[in-house]
């Protein structure tokens, strides 16, 4: 059976900013539940102290590989969280993920959570997702 997607917008504000309200999702067969992924190196080593840029590619490219090892990709995703330690700083860079994630022709719904820290020290950015497929 194949996956079926059927956005759940009571409201359409949200679509014009690249997230759906909710994603009603049948015929799955499977479920990825993905830590959060941030701007480490494969070698478990922060990289790009201070540049929220950086940090956010570095994180989705790190989120895809999770995707990629699970055999799906960003189209699988139907949940995402969104943490940072600098909400406003975060928003003029979120056009990178709104562009992967446009490119990929998925909405998924999305929380941005404005945090005091990240596990890691220095880190400003971190994407928690949930996939099927």
């Amino acid at each position: 059976m194949a996956v079926e997607r059927v956005a759940v917008n009571p409201v359409t504000w949200s679509v014009e900013l690249g997230f759906n309200q909710g994603e009603l999702v049948s015929g799955q067969s499977r479920t990825l539940y993905c830590s959060g992924q941030t701007a480490m190196g494969d070698d478990g080593r922060p990289r790009h102290d201070g540049d929220m840029a950086a940090q956010l590619a570095l994180s989705l490219d790190n989120l895809e590989a999770v995707l990629r090892e699970a055999g799906m990709s960003l189209a699988n995703l139907v949940r995402l969280n969104v943490y940072t330690t600098d909400v406003d700083g975060l928003f003029p860079h979120y056009g990178v993920l709104a562009a992967r994630l446009g490119a990929a022709r998925v909405a998924p719904a999305t929380t941005m959570l404005g945090v005091t820290r990240l596990a890691v020290p220095g880190q400003l950015v971190e994407l928690e997702g949930t996939a099927v497929g």
